[in-house]
Formats: structure tokens, sequence, C-alpha cells
């Protein structure tokens, strides 16, 4: 067969062989082949990395960080850093003997550096140890935020590739200040500010050259070389730290020698991290998150948020409240407090103690413990007549009165006959408030006090004048506020905002303000508050020059001791009593003392503010619809005296049974509380003016500490009340020894 000349030539050209088993051919395709790889390689990485946006992140995950209104800490939970500092916070040398310990080209590679590999290869094996790493502090940086610690080729591609995208997304300063703010370093401690409190109790400026060397040693394996486990291998981490400063020119060999002769000396601390300001409050933030936040984004997201709460308005409420049980609280049988505060224009809650003892028990009473509030509630009784178009001065019969069985009473077991609504409620007169109740109804008494602020259930009964419905010192407190906003209401709130990790604002407060009742019958109900401050039950409140309006209550037995009062820019709730309801020797006059107690000082520099004038009384329409109850039976006399009914004889020896009770156990009646333990002012009694024996006003003189109770209402078990079984007999009355002897 015969070869053509020009296939000859081909194969004399190319050396006979094909192109596919040409070298150059295959090393051609192979390195193709590769560069295909690796891009897709690095694509099928990157959709497995964080999106750009979280590149920004400050915070480690599934951490929590509450702050107080001024920027302070108040808890931090999971990985967290007490102190997030700015770079120039950072002293030049701790910034330096980090970067001379982790990364020494920090400033020259992109994340990655091979050269810096290299490097920490070869002195690794000339020392027979690992004594560098090849991490930059980038990647260092990208494992903390974003990956977890196990030793595979994925993360640490992963890593790689991460720590490249964020060198172009951050600058050098931004990079390092995130790293010196979230290295673990041992003993709980996170961050360089944590590490100097933690091992020296120091704030990073204090440290000396030594001191940080040894910090900055620390970042490679913080159980290895922990000063105050290991110290021998933490001088020796310390030593190497100096000499690669000084090798780098950071330090002269003078700095270094004298850091080397330096010993260690270690003063221990708790990271601040693991302490708790305010407990109270904070444990009712947690609970308030999920309102806000989604559970997926609690669990996994750090998250920074800031609150509402004054530091220094807290610090003499948890004062106020503390010195309130350790005086009045031993000597009138109560051993639990708490106390809220609260902005009425704005709803924030400004203080909160909700107890006596977060550590011995976290019951919060401020917002979960459910309780009578007594004559309180007489609040919204009136102020729902007010808005019917009631005047202020209508007057009213306080007489016996008995109502479909249900029999109200005035604790003395005195009647002043014809009384105006407004002296009714200076004095806090039970028998007034049912017949006022009567006349403007159920469901207008309960709307009003909901939209005020009031959310648990209120059952419409006659004992509801009295406070006999439960409900919580929040609320209570909230919905006083709206007489101190001219009938404006905010929901209360405790949250201002949330951040993410990256400090981006995921959640703001935004709550509005809500009509819920008129300026006019507001401003007139603030005017009658202010005579109780000023001329009744809650003249222990009273701070001077300033006005003040509030109202006590108190529960049956004295169970119950309440005052919610308020200036214009703040409303203040305080409740005392026992937590198993066991019955007190107190009044109401305590809880408005420990009010005073706080006000006093929280109100210091705030400018003196006036409540709005009384409005014109004549001509005055009502905003709010009137429902008068129409009871099935009234009586305009007592029933305790009869016989005619096996079960009114069975209702009043009860009664009886509870009244004698009650004396027994000296219980503080409200409506003659003038008397304050600051001031030992003489009891101003309201019933001065009435016609009693002179065996009795002597007794009244001397019983400086017996008060008139604004509310005998009935008695109950801790979480359920009886509406008719209000007490009713009268007893001998006891010797002023026997009434203060504590009951075994």
């Amino acid at each position: 067969m015969k070869i053509l000349p020009s296939r000859m030539k081909t194969n004399q050209a190319t050396g006979g062989k094909p192109l596919y088993r040409r070298l150059w051919f295959w090393a051609g395709l192979g390195v193709g082949g590769g560069i295909v790889a690796l891009i897709y390689g690095i694509s099928l990485i990157d959709r497995t990395l964080p999106d750009q946006a979280e590149l920004n992140a400050v915070l480690r995950e599934q951490t929590l960080t509450i702050k107080a209104s001024d920027g302070t800490i108040l808890q931090q939970q999971g990985e967290a850093t007490r102190e997030q500092l700015k770079l120039e916070q950072i002293p030049d040398n701790l910034k330096k003997a980090f970067i001379a310990s982790e990364d020494r080209r920090f400033r020259q590679h992109n994340g990655f550096d091979p050269q810096g590999i290299v490097r920490a290869g070869l002195n690794n094996l000339r020392s027979q140890g690992v004594v560098e790493g090849g991490s930059t502090i980038t990647q260092q940086l990208t494992r903390i935020l974003f990956l977890k610690q196990e030793q595979t080729i994925w993360r640490k591609l992963k890593e790689v590739r991460l720590a490249q995208k964020m060198e172009h997304e951050l600058t050098k300063d931004q990079i390092l200040e995130r790293y010196l703010n979230l290295v673990y370093l041992g003993g709980g401690a996170y961050g360089v500010a944590d590490a100097a409190w933690v091992y020296f109790s120091k704030s990073p400026d204090q440290l000396t050259l030594a001191e940080m060397a040894t910090i900055a040693g620390l970042a490679p394996a913080p159980s290895l070389y922990a000063p105050d486990k290991n110290p021998e291998a933490a001088i020796r981490r310390r030593n190497l730290v100096l000499q690669r400063m000084q090798e780098d020119g950071v330090i002269t060999p003078e700095q270094r020698q004298a850091a080397l002769q330096e010993p260690l000396t270690l003063k221990n601390s708790l990271p601040k991290r693991v302490q708790v300001e305010s407990p109270y409050f904070t444990s009712y933030i947690q609970k308030e998150l999920p309102k806000y936040v989604p559970a997926k984004v609690l669990a996994s997201e750090g998250l920074v948020v800031e609150t509402t709460l004054n530091p220094t308005w807290q610090k003499v409420a948890e004062e106020a409240v503390a010195k309130t049980l350790r005086n009045q609280g031993r000597w009138e049988n109560f051993k639990q407090a708490a106390m809220v505060a609260i902005d009425p224009r704005s709803g924030e809650i400004k203080a909160m103690v909700g107890g006596k003892d977060f550590g011995k028990n976290q019951f919060n009473r401020v917002t979960q413990a459910q309780r009578q509030p007594g004559s309180t509630f007489k609040g919204f009784v009136y102020a729902t007549a007010i808005a019917s178009g009631k005047s202020p001065y209508d007057s009213y019969e306080d007489a016996p009165f008995v109502v479909d069985g249900y029999e109200p009473k005035n604790y003395s077991e005195r009647f002043r006959g014809s009384m105006n609504i407004r002296d009714a409620l200076t004095r806090s007169i039970n028998i007034i408030a049912v017949k006022v109740l009567i006349d403007v109804g159920f469901t207008p008494t309960i709307k009003l006090a909901h939209d005020m602020g009031i959310k648990s259930e209120l059952k419409p009964t006659y004992s509801l004048a009295l406070g006999s419905n439960e409900v919580n010192l929040l609320e209570l407190t909230s919905a006083y506020g709206s007489f101190a906003t001219q009938g404006l209401h905010t929901e209360p709130h405790g949250i201002t905002r949330i951040l993410n990790r990256q400090g981006k604002v995921i959640w703001s407060a935004n709550f509005k303000s809500k009509r819920a009742l008129d300026a006019d019958s507001a401003a007139i109900m603030t005017w009658m508050l202010r005579n109780v401050v000023e001329e009744g039950t809650g003249a222990a409140a009273q701070l001077g020059e300033r006005p003040v309006a509030g109202k006590t209550g108190t529960s049956d037995e004295a169970r119950d001791l309440w005052f919610i009062g308020y200036i214009p820019q703040m409303v203040t709730g305080v409740w005392l009593g026992n937590d198993d309801n066991r019955p007190t020797y107190g009044s109401s006059g305590s809880a408005a003392y420990t009010w005073h107690e706080f006000m006093e000082k929280a109100a210091e520099g705030m400018p003196v503010e006036k409540f709005p004038k009384r409005p014109k009384l004549e001509g005055r329409k009502g905003t709010i619809k009137a429902q008068s109850i129409k009871p099935k039976q009234v009586l305009n006399r007592s029933i305790s005296s009869n016989d005619d009914s096996e079960g009114e004889s069975a209702r009043n020896s009860e009664e009886s049974g509870s009244s004698r009770r009650r004396r027994r156990r000296s219980y503080s009646q409200e409506e003659q509380s003038n008397y304050t333990p600051r001031r030992r002012r003489r009891d101003r009694s309201e019933e001065s003016n009435s016609s009693n024996s002179s065996s009795e006003s002597s007794t009244s003189r001397r019983r400086s500490r017996r008060v008139e109770s604004d509310s005998p209402s009935p008695p109950r078990t801790r979480r359920s009340s009886s509406p008719d079984n209000n007490s009713g007999s009268s007893s001998p009355q006891p010797s002023w020894r026997e009434r203060l002897r504590p009951s075994n």
C-alpha cells in the first residue's frame, strides 16, 4: 500500500504519534480541568457561606446581651463579651502583642497567608511541638463568628474562603477590633477586656507590658497557657510573645528585659458577664422577647436588647424596698414587697423590683402575682361615674346597706350620713363605692378599667367596687398612669430596640397612645386623687411642693397593702404583703411611705410640673353612658343582727369570726392612715369630727397606728374570692397590747 506524501509529512511533523498520546495535550487538559474544578469547588463552598451582609457581625451566635437605657449591660447569656471596646480604646502594645503572637503578616495578606503557614510549619518542626499556628487573625475571626471547631479539610477550605471574603468587606482595623473583642481567652473571658478583668482585675489600659503579653499568649490554647492553672507554661508563652514583639520592632530590648523580669502576679475575678443587674427586670425582658422576635432568631442569632430601665432609679427603688422590708416589714409582719415605676407618657418601665431576693425566689411580684387590689380599684369606679356625667359633689348616703344579700361594711362600723363622691374617695368609704358602682353599672366600669390598662379578668359582682378581682401590680400601675396623661393609655413595655449580630435594628418600640378616658374626666379624677394624698389615706406620699395624686388599698385582713401614686412625669406602684397570703399587721400607709422614699430621690432634678386645672363642672356632659344595675333586693339597714334566716345566721357567724380575727391581728385600717414612720405625724383622723364618746377619743389618740380600712373586701383564698362574704359583726375591742401581739 502506498503512503501519500502529504500524510508522510504530517506524521514526521508529529513524531508519528496521535494527538491524544501527546504529553502536552494531557497537561493542558489537566490544567483546564483543574481550573474548572477549582471554580466549581469555590462556587460550592460559597453557597455554604453566610451572605455578604452577615460578614459585618460583631457578636457570636446564640448570645444575648440586655442593656439599660444608658447602655450599661444588665445581663449576658452565651459566649458573650461583657465590654465591647473600640479599637482606639485598646492599648497599642496589646494590639501588637496579638499580631506578633498570632499573625505577624496581618497587615500584608488578604485573609489567607501561605507564607505564614510555611513559616509556622518550619518553626514547629524546629521546636518539635506546636509553637505557632498557620491561621491568620481573619481566619480565626471567621471561625469564631460563623464556623464550628471541627478539624476537617472542608471546614478549613470554608475558613480560607470566608476569610478572603471578609477581607474584601471589612478593613484591617475592623477585623482586628472584632477579633480582640471576641477571642476566647480562658476562664470564661471573651475578649481582651474580659481577660484583663478575669486574670488581673484591671481594665486593658491598666495592664503592664508583661501582662499584655500574657493575655496575648493565651489565644492558641487558653486551657494550656492559663496563668492561674499552669503558671510555668504561661510564663514561657509570655516570654515567647515578648521575643516576637522585639523581633518585629514593637518593643526595645530594654523593654523586653524589664517585662521578662516582672513576676506573674494574678488577681482573679469572676467574669463580669456572669453578673446580673436588676434580675427581676431582665427575667421579665426575656419573657417578653418572644413577642417581638421569632423563636428561630432567638435560638440562633446573637442579639442585643436595649431596654427602658433607668439604672439610677432602679438602684433607688431597690434601696426603698429593702428599707421598708428591713424596718416596717419586721414590725408589721410582711416578708415581701414589689415596686414598678413607669413613664405614663411613653409606657416605658423605668424601675422594677419584683421581690426581696431574686437569688432565693425568682417569682416576680410585679408581673406574676395576682392579688386583690382593695380600694385602689375604686379609682376606676369613680372615674366611670365622673365620665358618665356625675359631679364630684354628688352626694350619697353612708348608712347600713344590703343589696341582693351582699352587705358592704365600713370597718369602723360607723356611718357618716350624706357624703359627696370626692370625700368618699378621700376617706375610702366602702358603702358609697358600691352605691356608685350600682348607679354606673358593671359593664362601663369593667370596660373603662380594661381600656386604661387592666388586663386581668374582672367579674361583674358588687364586690368589684372594693377590689375583690385579682390584678397584678404592673397593670394596675399602668392603668393609673392613664389619669396622669389626661386619659391616654400607652402599653407598658421594657424594650426599646432589638439589634442583630450585625448591629442592625430588627425591632423597635412603636407603642401608640390610645384614648381611654376623656381629658376632663381624667383631670377631675386627678383633682380628687390629689385630695387623697393631701387630706386622706395617702398622706405619707406627699412630696413637698410637688403635686402628687394617688390611691391606697388594703385587702381583707391587711393581706395586701397598696399605694399607686403619680406625678405628671411618672407613675409608681407599691405592693407589700406575704407570698403565702398571711395577714399583716400593717396599713397601706407603709406602702405610701415606700412610694415616698423612692419618688423623693427619683424626682431629684426633675422639673416640677403641675397637673391640669380642674375643668368647670357646670354643664359638663358625660362621655360614657351609665348602665345602672337593677338589684332584686335592697335593704337600707344591716342584716347582721337578724335571725330570720338560717343562712343569714351562718353567714353572720362566719363574718363575726372573721371580724374578731382581724381585730386580734390588729388589722390596720386605712381611712385614718396619715401616720408615717418618717415624720411620726399624729393621726389626723378623718372621723375626729364625728360624735364619739370621750373614751373612744382617748383610745383613738393612744392607737396612733390604728387606721381605717379602705377596703375590708371579702375573705378570700389565694386565688379566689367570695363576693358575698364581707365582714360585718362587731366584737369587743381588745387592748392595744393584744392587737400588737403577733399571732402564733
